[in-house]
């Protein structure tokens, strides 16, 4: 990746959860070195803080069972209004907090391609789909529903307005699914989202179904957000999340992602998410992640020192 002015947007959410600890995620990912390892890439990089959310007062649906609602809104507008703010300076670092995050990155960074003509890309790395609407969603955790509401699916009114900039999600991605629940499977299959399960991993490898998903991205001449998900990867090697999945992604085969979509030079924006300091064990989560997110942005293997214990 050639050099970039890269803007880390530190978001402390942790309403889309059902557990506390995702609001340190951010001064996590800062402890763990980002801001200078990024640095030492030869990126500019800028620390714009932590965000406060926006006011979500009146926010309301008919689900019961939705859990923080008025905040999940509150955050979308903030994160969304300051993504398109920061994707004018740069590439915007979207640091969490829960993947509810997700609704506002999503909508901002799309918002910003559809204003220029530009088709909108996204590679999602997570263990989950995050395709439920508020209506769909049995637990009322809503790091579960971004991904619905980011592609303008209906179940959202009375909470959140339609995205200006709906995604295609025939223009989505996502890698790594391990763990979905009946309505979301439903659902990616009727919007037609492309879904790389760990099975098709398996039988097919990580380097064809990327590249061609990379290619088809090029091809369009179109903007790509990445997002990276904690539970993505192998809870043996990232137990700092609330939402652990056995059989995810290895050491290895997340540096190869992060390596390949570095040298396609396509990534627009990126989101770290669902990191929680609670429950990492001497940082080694945060310290994970982020090293997968210098590999995105043109650290190398060759570029890697001895580690010795």
């Amino acid at each position: 990746m050639d050099q970039q002015k890269l803007i880390v947007i530190g978001t402390p959410v942790q309403e889309g959860t059902g557990r506390p600890g995702c609001n340190m995620g951010p001064d996590a990912f800062r402890a763990a070195g980002l801001i200078p390892a990024l640095a030492e890439l030869g990126h500019q990089v800028e620390d714009r803080g932590n965000l406060v959310p926006s006011s979500g007062e009146g926010a309301h649906h008919a689900n019961p069972v939705l859990k923080f609602l008025p905040e999940f809104v509150g955050w979308t507008h903030a994160i969304r209004d300051a993504v398109i703010a920061a994707r004018a300076d740069g590439i915007p670092v979207v640091v969490g907090g829960d993947h509810s995050l997700a609704a506002g990155s999503l909508t901002g960074n799309a918002a910003y391609a559809g204003e220029r003509g530009r088709p909108f890309f996204v590679l999602w790395l997570d263990a989950h789909p995050d395709f439920h609407t508020l209506e769909t969603t049995t637990s009322g955790n809503l790091h579960g529903v971004p991904m619905a509401y980011a592609c303008g699916l209906g179940g959202f009114e009375g909470a959140l307005e339609k995205p200006a900039y709906p995604i295609d999600p025939k223009n989505i991605c996502m890698m790594g699914i391990r763990s979905v629940d009946p309505a979301e499977r439903v659902a990616l299959a009727a919007q037609g989202v492309t879904v790389c399960d760990m099975r098709m991993i398996d039988e097919e490898g990580i380097v064809p179904l990327l590249k061609r998903f990379l290619d088809k991205v090029k091809a369009a001449g179109g903007d790509l957000h990445v997002s990276i998900d904690v539970d993505f990867l192998d809870p043996t090697i990232a137990p700092g999340v609330g939402t652990t999945v056995p059989g995810g992604a290895t050491f290895r085969e997340a540096h190869l992602i992060m390596e390949i979509v570095s040298d396609s030079g396509l990534v627009t924006s990126l989101d770290l998410v669902e990191l929680n300091p609670f429950l990492d064990e001497r940082g080694r989560t945060a310290i994970l992640m982020t090293d997968l997110a210098t590999s995105l942005m043109g650290k190398r293997v060759m570029d890697r020192p001895t580690q010795t214990y």
